[in-house]
């Protein structure tokens, strides 16, 4: 398997920061609940649902955002359905009641989008009751059934309680799988997409300081995921900032799943979709934990070359890899045409670990050195690239290697020139169940020294050298 860094959106500076978002693992089940209260009937018929998300492992399964009800009879549901098209789905007593599904699909694991889900069943004109928009503007439909006027939905109410990040039904539960930031819920209002984002000059869809101009209803609700605790209170990691207490319980969710990568500061992470190189296609490996965790599973399975989100071709980036079970793993920089072999046209420089017990280091064209290094479930590899140079820089478990020093420009390990756009990647070569943890400064687990960067950004487990960054945008737009 591998992942690198390849290319991504980037929002400029908004002048309104959010701080944090929420990671949804469906592989860990993971949603926020809560049993609103009843309400009158004009939140079921006439509210708003707005969210910045950012999808991770693309599953080819229904992924839910947010819910109301189980079973398979009655529930209303937003997702992304199994071709990764946005649909709103209504059911109620065993019968369809409304549909809306985009032609658009929605699968750039890179970008963070702003869906705002608008109802207002009151509305004569049927095409007024359920309305969807992506970053400020109504997608088309490729399919369109609405509900009839004045139809009370199960939204809103208390008939079952309401999920963010899944769906119950009769034999399952649709999990999403990604990261949500900055949920509005606000009921007996029906509001565009303008009461929540602008248009900035570059012509971006971005998000705006709104939450004093709303008005947030009974069963309002305002999620900044600004909380660590795990209780279902203002401290807590679904805590109701809005002023209703409408604080959601957790269901496997952790105080490392709360997160800074947002839609004003997009961090790196795996791409699942890339599967340029991979020499087994059918050998897959499994994303996880919003794209920063892969694993190969199985015996003699080798999956090649796969890019994440970011390129780079020049400035300073510091990042770490975790390795929690030891293998044949191959991991460093390289550009996007690099196939799993060496090649003297690739800008490449690798660390080969064979099983722990070896360890070598290899350039482009290079034939391969021994490291003094015995790599160990769970050590840390440490990381640093000045592409201006160039030079690279390998560090294990706290110590940079060959008396390498970063911060001073001394002792790379490479001065290899770049002639490309680089990439953070790798390749599992399994005999067991081999895996990876990518922290470009958003790590899906927890840090004992939490150290950032210069400019503040990234959660780190060693001290990033003087003058080198986290891997995100706000970072890529000053010294990328």
């Amino acid at each position: 398997m591998t992942f690198l860094i390849g290319g991504a959106n980037s929002l400029a500076d908004t002048g309104y920061d959010i701080d944090n978002s929420c990671r949804f693992d469906d592989g860990s089940s993971s949603t926020l609940e809560i049993n609103l209260a009843e309400s009158a009937n004009a939140s079921r018929r006439t509210f708003t649902w707005s969210a910045w998300v950012k999808r991770g492992n693309i599953t080819g399964a229904v992924q839910t955002l947010y819910s109301t009800g189980s079973g398979d009879d009655d529930f209303d549901s937003l997702s992304f359905d199994a071709n990764d098209n946005l649909r709103i789905f209504c059911r109620n007593a065993g019968s369809t009641s409304a549909t809306l599904i985009t032609n658009a699909k929605y699968r750039d694991v890179s970008a963070w989008y702003h869906i705002v889900m608008r109802i207002d069943t009151t509305q004569g004109t049927e095409a007024n009751r359920l309305r969807l928009y992506v970053n400020g503007e109504e997608p088309s439909l490729g399919t369109a059934t609405y509900t009839t006027q004045n139809k009370n939905l199960l939204f809103n109410t208390t008939f079952d309680n309401s999920f963010i990040g899944c769906q119950k039904t009769n034999t399952t539960s649709l999990f999403f799988d990604g990261y949500i930031a900055e949920i509005h819920n606000v009921s007996a209002a029906s509001l565009g997409p303008g009461s929540f984002g602008e248009t900035n000059d570059n012509g971006v869809w971005i998000p705006k300081d709104c939450k004093d101009d709303l008005t947030y209803g009974t069963n309002g609700y305002y999620l900044e995921f600004k909380g660590t605790g795990t209780s279902a209170d203002s401290s807590g990691i679904g805590a109701d900032t809005s002023g209703n207490d409408q604080h959601f319980s957790l269901n496997n969710i952790a105080a490392t799943d709360v997160t800074t990568d947002t839609p004003t500061n997009n961090f790196c992470t795996g791409n699942p979709l890339d599967v340029s190189g991979v020499d087994n296609p059918g050998d897959v490996c499994t994303f996880s934990e919003g794209n920063t965790k892969i694993v190969q599973a199985g015996s003699n399975n080798v999956v090649g070359w796969r890019a994440s989100t970011i390129g780079i071709r020049n400035g300073k980036w510091y990042f770490e890899l975790k390795l929690p079970i030891i293998d044949y793993q191959v991991f460093g920089v390289g550009d996007a045409n690099w196939d799993g072999q060496d090649n003297a046209s690739d800008n490449l420089f690798m660390v080969y670990i064979d099983n722990g017990t070896e360890v070598f280091r290899r350039g482009a064209g290079v034939a391969a050195a021994a490291l003094s290094v015995t790599s160990s479930n769970n050590d840390i590899w440490m990381f640093a690239l000045d592409l201006d140079s160039p030079k690279l820089w390998i560090g294990h478990q706290g110590t940079w290697l060959a008396s390498g020093d970063p911060a001073a420009g001394s002792n790379p390990m490479s001065t290899q020139a770049i002639t490309d756009t680089v990439f953070i990647g790798g390749s599992l070569y399994t005999q067991n169940d081999s895996q990876i943890l990518l922290n470009t400064g958003n790590p899906s687990y927890a840090n004992s020294s939490s150290q950032a960067d210069d400019n503040g950004y990234g959660d780190f487990e060693y001290d990033v050298p003087a003058g080198f960054y986290s891997i995100c945008t706000k970072n890529l737009a000053q010294y990328g």
